[in-house]
């Protein structure tokens, strides 16, 4: 007996449900990915220029500057950590995003990003 094969009406429905629901998650999320992309190259061109040499308090400053030009929102200056290691600045942030996806559901996003000379 010669039995069919392939996908039914119900199962390709089913599969464009859950092809549509990744895509709408992965939509959502992209903007704080790009986010956290701009972060790492705000604190990696802050050491490459040289801003990163003075006090924490200016290389604080800095930042914001630098992210209100880079459309930087969800890391502020109090979100930054600066260390000195072996004389020279390590810039790290460490933050979070809350994605809205639908209705009361959130994905929650961390994110760590640092430079160094």
């Amino acid at each position: 007996m010669h039995r069919e094969r392939g996908l039914s009406l119900i199962g390709l429905i089913f599969m464009l449900a859950i092809l549509g629901f990744l895509l709408v998650v992965g939509f959502k999320m992209i903007p704080a990915y790009i986010e956290y992309y701009s972060v790492k190259n705000v604190l990696a061109s802050m050491v490459q220029s040289g801003e990163a040499t003075g006090t924490v308090g200016d290389i604080k400053r800095a930042f914001d500057r630098r992210a209100e030009v880079g459309d930087i929102h969800n890391v502020k200056a109090e979100d930054l950590d600066v260390a000195k290691e072996d004389g020279k600045a390590v810039i790290t942030a460490n933050y979070s995003v809350k994605v809205p996806l639908f209705a009361n559901v959130s994905a929650c996003l961390d994110f760590s990003a640092s430079a160094g000379q």
